[in-house]
């Protein structure tokens, strides 16, 4: 439902917590791309949208290491906070791992309850799934006990929930390996000047890649009416030019990863 809004000055903000397939991208590592980097390109300034994601975070490391306190600190009533974690939450390393209907759960009710006694609005994303497809075409579910355990904690606390992880296995399925592939971070030596030996990655996304799940977050939020519809904005809109991709110069991205906490040391 969509919620009530009393007098404010400036736009509502909508804070983003997630990790690398979310965040916002230095120049020096494009084209790789966050679909929250993109996000803004389907809102318009009614919204500011504070991408607080970071690379490398699990949900257990974001809130341990202060970032969701940082958030938590200048959220306003009528705010949100879009969550989205399980690509790091999966790994085998115990300082970033979290059971995904165990301490997942447990970290993620802390971003919606945080939200909540705040009177700002939580809202659960779950993960794109990766390029995961064997030799025979087969797409393996990699992630698919975490948006499990998302979409059961999203019903237990009547979060509203952005199903990008079934709506990616079916993109996926539909284009196939080799199309899907031409999403991710696949890239030839000498392609591209940030990665002059070329680089093959299965998780992080191209700008095609990112503006189509960003395309999908904010088409859902619209037409559910998590927000206001008219927040929506060039949902059928075909194309971007690379200037409106919002990569971050790499001494303005360090200054905003190091400044979005209240932990100390480590700040993952």
């Amino acid at each position: 439902m969509r919620p009530e809004y009393g007098v404010r000055q400036g736009p509502v903000r909508m804070f983003l917590a997630g990790d690398s397939s979310v965040c916002t991208r230095e120049v020096s590592r494009a084209p790789m791309t966050g679909w929250g980097q993109v996000l803004p390109l389907f809102l318009t300034g009614e919204v500011e949208v504070v991408n607080c994601a970071r690379a490398g975070a699990s949900s257990k490391t974001f809130s341990e290491r202060g970032r969701l306190d940082w958030i938590l600190e200048h959220l306003r009533p009528g705010d949100y906070l879009v969550v989205s974690f399980g690509l790091i939450d999966h790994k085998p390393e115990p300082e970033l791992r979290t059971e995904p209907f165990g301490d997942f759960q447990r970290h993620l009710r802390r971003f919606v309850d945080g939200a909540r006694d705040r009177q700002a609005h939580p809202v659960l994303v779950s993960p794109h799934e990766r390029w995961t497809f064997d030799a025979h075409g087969n797409l393996p579910r990699v992630f698919g006990e975490y948006p499990m355990a998302m979409r059961e904690l999203a019903e237990q606390t009547s979060t509203p929930y952005i199903d990008l992880y079934e709506q990616s296995l079916e993109w996926w399925t539909q284009l196939g390996p080799e199309q899907t592939r031409a999403l991710f971070m696949y890239l030839e030596p000498g392609q591209y000047a940030t990665y002059p030996e070329g680089i093959e990655d299965s998780t992080h996304l191209l700008p095609a890649g990112a503006i189509a799940c960003a395309r999908f977050v904010a088409h859902a939020m619209a037409t559910r009416r998590i927000v206001p519809e008219h927040w929506a904005q060039d949902l059928d809109r075909e194309s971007f030019p690379p200037e409106a991709m919002g990569w971050l110069d790499d001494a303005t991205h360090q200054a905003i990863t190091r400044t979005r906490t209240k932990g100390t040391g480590s700040t993952l």
